[in-house]
């Protein structure tokens, strides 16, 4: 009977820890947090400070901007509006973010990584080639050609592409799972880290030359 008693006690005790570990260690929305003893040099992080309940105003969930098309005139042929909590801060703590995304034709929203959000997106005018790769070992690779009012899921944490096929503009919406869910894009963060990765490092890793590696790592400064 003890026996029986002791094993339920420790059963709770798990799935106590459990749920308290899931209510008090949310995902982070930061890339890094370095613990400090004195809270006058802290700054708060996962999330903002709220503002006063009656204060609150309809504004505060409002937001304009993702009518106006982003200049797509760079060499990538794309831009995107961000609208996460940093333009809209009525999205704390809600956990949703979106984004416009304006193509040139033949423009491209670069391979890039969300580390913190799966995105759901739409196309609203002309033709994308989207795709993403899943890790490691398998690296299969999901693609699609969407047209207008198709819809793509990227999952979190996946490399992810965009790609205009189309003669004309086009554009998309994407609705993202964070109030900040961060972006890695791959060739600017490999190429054009501050200070510089190695070459020898990467020459070896991409299976390149190093005189090819530092051609690329002075683009990306």
């Amino acid at each position: 009977m003890k026996k029986g008693v002791s094993f339920l006690v420790a059963v709770a005790l798990m799935e106590l820890a459990s749920f308290l570990a899931s209510a008090f260690d949310p995902s982070p929305l930061q890339d890094i947090c370095v613990g400090i003893n004195d809270p006058k040099n802290a700054v708060f992080v996962n999330g903002k400070f709220c503002k006063d309940p009656n204060l609150t105003v309809a504004e505060d969930f409002f937001y304009q901007g993702l009518k106006n098309p982003g200049d797509t005139q760079n060499l990538v042929g794309s831009n995107v509006t961000l609208v996460t909590i940093e333009q809209f801060p009525g999205l704390n703590t809600l956990g949703i973010s979106i984004v416009r995304v304006d193509y040139a034709p033949y423009g491209v929203n670069t391979p890039h990584i969300h580390p913190r959000a799966a995105e759901i997106f739409t196309v609203l005018e002309g033709t994308l080639l989207v795709g993403f790769v899943t890790s490691n070992p398998e690296h299969r690779f999901f693609s699609k050609v969407l047209n207008k009012g198709d819809v793509f899921a990227f999952p979190q944490g996946l490399l992810h592409f965009q790609y205009n096929i189309g003669h004309t503009n086009a554009v998309a919406i994407a609705a993202l799972s964070s109030q900040f869910p961060g972006v890695i894009t791959i060739a600017n963060t490999t190429f054009g880290s501050n200070p510089p990765i190695n070459p020898d490092i990467l020459a070896k890793s991409f299976q390149l030359d190093k005189k090819v590696v530092q051609y690329l790592q002075a683009r990306f400064q």
